[in-house]
């Protein structure tokens, strides 16, 4: 439609329909009414006797001419304007049928509603008009596009799509469809890369960006909530530069048209469509229509010229030429072309013009041939059916009409039901609407769509594409919003230490329990390792076997000493302590044997106390030894007598009081506070160390204090006694056995505290293996290697310094 610009200096030109060409699917659906008019007035069951009357007004898809023909149902057909103190009430109607287009019914709406007059839409779907406060008078037989919006975006998610462009019509119908779909959309986690809009009238230039921004676009799925004339504005932009293979979704406006499936670019389209239905006889109604029939109504005319290519002559059919313009024959068949008005194979819309009518009917059946409880045997001819009448009636009808039932809600909507269309290549290449699957809001939530068969996605493929801001993230990973861009654009991050996600696209990761670690994928938790020193490796079975070898080694020295116990340097050397040294120096071989393996209550206690009076004991026969060695040689000054308290009693009461001490002190350790096991998880996360726990630290340390202290004084007595003149000077071994013993303990603090784990335990075992292997070494591996190896120094006068010795 043209519209013109008033400069208000004069009447304005009436409104008039512009444009060479017909869409004669719309002349279907006018068609569509008068077909079901006339079964109406042929029925003796729905308004016998009455005859039903229409008018049928072209509103050009637009709202002025729309609303101009709703004045005229509202006020009559007068030309002229006349002031009248008495506005009747009355319309020249009682029901309008229509209009298909949103906008152009939001328009007839406004002002036929003021007057009550009902207004029955077949393709009107924006969901504005829902709103009975604004349209209280507004009914429709197709569904409002809220239902729509939230299958298109069910359908959207259900394919996995997140990241999808959007384009509308700039009308209601566009712009009220597409803000209900995007709710719907940012429900199920979708995100929208672009929303553009335009309308057919706008400027060429608008038109040009908005399919800009659908080429440069980086989502492979457009959903299109546009008008059939909308899009092909621009289709015909897309024609001078196509945009990239994309998937589009579509709205029922255009996604059931079949004008529509010329365009190649839409190959593989998905849309919703109402339900393909029949309607008996009306493929014959339609082809029905003669050239002498056409020429006589200027809107069947212009449709015949149209779809022949020729022209009528006014009254006449036989053929003339003037001008050059090729006249019509007469002979033209309806049957042999394919155009919308006469395909009847998709009839969705048609049937909703088919409901609407004869909802109509049912409500003016209501009034003119029923009251009450009581049925009039024949309709009553002389009562006026009110519109605020029609009205009520239409809210209460409830029949089915050719296996389909019609009935409105509180807001004036049908129950919402859409087939699932898909847009497949036929065998001879051209498009065909394919059902594959169904759409019903009346089913409870989450099952309201369902597919049954498959889907041909674009550039003919079956594999269904993806179309997404950023690609899932694995298992181990979690989603991190991409500061400025929607939620959809994010960045995969690893899980944190001690953390795991076992699902894809996981917002957050999770802690693993307390004595659990995350696998290398960061997927599963599994239980930590647990840590301990024990036969199973290396480092235990090496400590293990030297625990052992010292052991045996000892017994070696032992048996060599109770074989040679009456030979003179084992006699000097005080047997009865070097025996008692021997059997504590095997046992602190063997004490070493209770830190391997996995702590336990028992062990813990033993180990620890064990190892504590062991070394006293052994310490003391060493400190007992020197003592006699130190006494000795004070005693052969004239005058001494300081032998009569080194005897053997008193040896034996020193190494039984400097053992009692430690066992007193072990006693009131394990009492008090004894060690015991633990699981130690704060010094490493990813594993458990288990070990045992001192207990009492004090306690620990006051047992190595001891030792300590009995190393240090057998250290400096031995030191002070190490230049007696004897060829074979005991106390300068005991000398360098202590110093041994003191630099192992004095190493091994420092190396305790700082080692690791099962480590610990593993330097503590080699302090103990360490010095006592050199308290054997330095104090009875001299003494056997005379006895074995220089039996002829072990004499009396050698030992005595009587005969020079040959340096070992």
């Amino acid at each position: 439609m043209r519209v013109l610009e008033n400069n208000y200096t004069g009447r304005p030109e009436p409104l008039q329909c512009t444009g060479s060409r017909i869409f004669s699917r719309e002349l279907r659906f006018a068609r569509a009414m008068e077909f079901a008019i006339d079964e109406i007035n042929n029925r003796s069951d729905l308004l016998p006797n009455i005859t039903l009357g229409y008018e049928i007004h072209d509103s050009c898809a637009a709202v002025p001419m729309a609303t101009k023909v709703a004045f005229k149902f509202a006020n009559g057909q007068e030309p002229e304007f006349t002031l009248n103190p008495k506005c009747p009430n009355v319309a020249s109607v009682v029901a309008v049928l229509g209009d298909s287009s949103s906008s152009a019914s939001v328009g007839i709406s406004r002002v036929i509603g003021l007057f009550r007059v009902p207004q029955v839409s077949h393709f009107s779907t924006c969901a504005c008009l829902s709103n009975k406060q604004q349209h209280p008078s507004f009914f429709r037989t197709i569904p409002s596009d809220q239902f729509q919006a939230a299958g298109l975006a069910q359908l959207v998610k259900h394919f996995g799509w997140t990241w999808i462009g959007a384009v509308r019509s700039d009308s209601d119908y566009g712009n009220n469809g597409m803000a209900s779909f995007l709710r719907a959309a940012q429900n199920e986690g979708i995100c929208v890369e672009y929303s553009v809009a335009f309308y057919r009238t706008n400027p060429r230039s608008k038109v040009e960006r908005v399919a800009e921004v659908i080429r440069r676009s980086t989502s492979r799925v457009i959903v299109a909530f546009m008008s059939s004339g909308d899009l092909r504005v621009l289709l015909e932009e897309f024609a001078k530069r196509p945009p990239p293979p994309l998937q589009w979704i579509g709205s029922e406006s255009w996604v059931t048209d079949p004008e529509m499936l010329k365009s190649k670019l839409f190959a593989g389209a998905v849309g919703f469509g109402l339900e393909r239905s029949v309607i008996p006889g009306l493929r014959p109604f339609l082809l029905d229509l003669s050239a002498a029939k056409a020429a006589q109504v200027p809107l069947f005319k212009m449709f015949w010229e149209e779809t022949f290519n020729c022209e009528l002559a006014k009254g006449e059919t036989q053929m003339v030429t003037a001008q050059g313009v090729k006249m019509c024959t007469g002979t033209e068949d309806l049957s042999a072309v394919n155009i919308p008005y006469t395909d009847t194979s998709q009839l969705r819309v048609t049937n909703m013009v088919y409901k609407a009518t004869y909802a109509i009917a049912h409500a003016l059946h209501r009034i003119v041939c029923e009251d009450g409880l009581l049925s009039f045997p024949q309709c009553n001819r002389s009562i006026v059916a009110e519109t605020f009448e029609v009205l009520k009636e239409l809210k209460k009808i409830n029949f089915t009409v050719n296996g389909y039932p019609v009935h409105f809600d509180s807001n004036g909507d049908p129950v919402a039901i859409y087939e699932v269309i898909n847009w497949q290549v036929a065998e001879g290449g051209a498009l065909k609407f394919v059902t594959v699957g169904r759409y019903d809001a009346s089913k409870p939530k989450g099952h309201e769509l369902s597919l049954s068969r498959n889907i041909t996605w674009f550039d003919g493929q079956m594999q269904v594409p993806t179309s997404v801001c950023s690609e899932s993230c694995s298992q181990g990973t979690r989603k991190a919003a991409q500061k400025g861009r929607p939620v959809c654009c994010y960045d995969c991050v690893p899980c944190g230490e001690g953390e795991i996600s076992n699902e894809t696209d996981s917002l957050d990761c999770i802690f693993c329990p307390h004595e659990f670690w995350p696998n290398s994928k960061r997927d599963e938790c599994l239980p930590k390792p647990v840590e301990f020193l024990s036969l199973d490796e290396v480092l235990g079975i090496m400590l293990a076997v030297c625990s052992i070898a010292g052991a045996c080694m000892v017994v070696a020295v032992t048996v060599i000493f109770y074989r040679y116990r009456f030979s003179p340097i084992v006699r000097a050397n005080n047997s009865e302590l070097s025996f008692l040294l021997l059997f504590s120096l095997t046992l602190c071989f063997l004490c070493s044997l209770t830190f391997i393996g996995r702590p336990s209550e028992w062990s813990c206690m033993l180990r620890h106390t064990a190892f504590g009076i062991t070394f006293v004991l052994c310490i003391s026969c060493v400190l007992g030894k020197t003592l006699v060695v130190l006494m000795a040689f004070r005693a052969t000054l004239p005058g001494s007598n300081v032998m009569k308290w080194f005897g053997p009693p008193q040896q034996r009461l020193s190494v039984v009081c400097f053992t009692f001490v430690q066992a007193l002190i072990c006693t009131l350790w394990l009492v008090l506070s004894p060690p015991f096991p633990i699981k130690n998880m704060s010094h490493y996360k990813e594993r458990i160390i288990l070990e045992c726990n001192l207990g009492s630290a004090g306690a620990f340390w006051a047992v190595l204090g001891y030792i300590g202290l009995l190393a240090v004084l057998c250290f400096v007595l031995a030191f002070l006694a190490r230049k007696l003149p004897d060829n074979f000077n005991e106390a300068k071994f005991i000398t360098f056995s202590m110093l041994i013993f003191c630099a192992v303990w004095i190493t091994f603090i420092p190396a305790y505290i700082n080692s690791p784990g099962k480590f610990t335990v593993a330097v503590e075992i080699f302090a103990i293996l360490a010095s006592s292997f050199g308290l054997i070494a330095s104090i009875f591996v001299p003494k056997c290697y005379i006895i074995v190896f220089r039996p002829e120094q072990n004499t009396k006068k050698h030992i005595m310094g009587k005969v020079p010795s040959k340096s070992l």
